[in-house]
């Protein structure tokens, strides 16, 4: 297995301007840049910030030093000329096993709790998140967390994202959200194959779910996607109807069964801001 590389960086700023799918933010926020959870059809793998680097995508990490301070200069300033609101992250899962040491994206939310945004977005697939439930809830309504649960399958997960947290963890980690009073969705995206009980997995845990997929979520009609050739990995498993750009609609349909209309959200809708 290969070993990953972590690397420290002086970064200049943090927050960026939030701009395409996240176009209802102001601001996005990486704590990382990097991601070791390195899922097959993250199209990040795609961008600059991968494609201009020796290292494969997934096997290395920048940590961004005394992101704290930098961060809470900039968002004073972006505070003093209106509303801000944060999505974290966009490239990168603030969560990732690195977090665990060097507590990066802790920091930053101290920052926020000592000087709210108006919202925070907060997307990981990592159960590590648990472990901040106390400075999410006192940002009370100016949170939601959001966990990717793609699918209620393992062996899927094992195929697909054979690095990141296994899911009865998220499940369990969208249950202790819950009993803490922390606003969370679950968020199925891209959409794995799954079962058709997933949606009754959820019901317990969540009153808001979105579904997105590659050709809705991946900023690029599915086109980022379809150039990691991720229909293989579909075609190999025999499970070539579920990467359809219709194929959402089956789960939305068996959600549907479970949940009311207004508690599903499909794809961009699923990640605007609260503002109360």
């Amino acid at each position: 297995m290969m070993k990953n590389k972590y690397f420290y960086k002086n970064p200049k700023t943090l927050l960026n301007k939030g701009t395409g799918f996240l176009s209802g933010y102001t601001h996005s926020l990486n704590p990382y840049t990097g991601c070791t959870f390195g899922c097959s059809y993250c199209y990040v793998r795609q961008l600059p910030v991968s494609t201009f680097r020796k290292e494969a995508w997934g096997t290395w990490v920048d940590i961004k030093n005394q992101a704290a301070d930098i961060f809470s200069k900039e968002l004073r300033r972006a505070k003093s000329k209106g509303k801000v609101t944060i999505f974290m992250s966009s490239s990168t899962d603030p969560y990732q096993p690195v977090e665990y040491k060097e507590e990066v994206t802790r920091s930053l939310l101290k920052v926020m709790v000592e000087d709210p945004p108006d919202f925070l977005f907060v997307q990981t697939r990592s159960p590590l998140v648990r472990r901040d439930i106390d400075l999410l809830h006192r940002l009370e309504g100016r949170v939601r967390v959001s966990m990717t649960i793609e699918t209620d399958r393992e062996d899927i997960r094992k195929h697909f994202t054979p690095d990141a947290p296994p899911i009865q963890a998220r499940f369990k980690t969208l249950q202790l959200l819950k009993e803490a009073g922390v606003p969370a969705q679950a968020t199925i995206a891209p959409m794995l194959p799954s079962s058709e009980h997933f949606a009754d997995k959820l019901l317990p845990l969540v009153n808001r779910v979105c579904i997105d997929d590659y050709f809705m979520g991946d900023g690029s009609g599915g086109r980022r996607t379809r150039s990691l050739n991720i229909g293989a990995l579909y075609e190999s498993l025999g499970l070539e109807d579920w990467y359809h750009p219709a194929a959402y609609k089956t789960v939305y349909e068996r959600f549907l069964h479970v949940f009311r209309e207004e508690q599903l959200y499909v794809s961009k809708e699923g990640f605007i801001p609260d503002l109360g």
